[in-house]
């Protein structure tokens, strides 16, 4: 899925790919008025299939569930603990694909 969605990943920076992927937080501003940062945008399918990812990797993966369980513990929002996960993901699949490298398992 993530191949067929984003035939970029492997040659854009993390920056850009969680960009494209939706999972970059955008802050909305207007002059004094300060909102939140949020997510959205990007590709539809790829973000969902981070989602389902995401949710498997923070009962499966050690490291990605250590690193949620840090998030939660830190008062963060259970879902933006978890769409950070989804990010890294991301991130580490883009990097496999750049430096051409196999998954190594934590």
């Amino acid at each position: 899925t993530f191949l067929a969605e984003v035939p970029e990943l492997g040659a854009l920076n993390r920056r850009q790919i969680a960009s494209l992927a939706g999972l970059a937080p955008f802050v909305r501003q207007s002059g004094r008025w300060k909102g939140r940062s949020k997510i959205g945008g990007g590709r539809t399918a790829l973000r969902a299939a981070l989602y389902m990812a995401a949710l498997s990797a923070i009962r499966c993966h050690t490291k990605l569930k250590l690193f949620y369980r840090h998030l939660v513990s830190a008062g963060k929002p259970k879902m933006v603990a978890l769409i950070a996960v989804a990010r890294k993901l991301i991130t580490i699949l883009n990097a496999m694909l750049r430096d051409r490298k196999p998954w190594q398992p934590a």
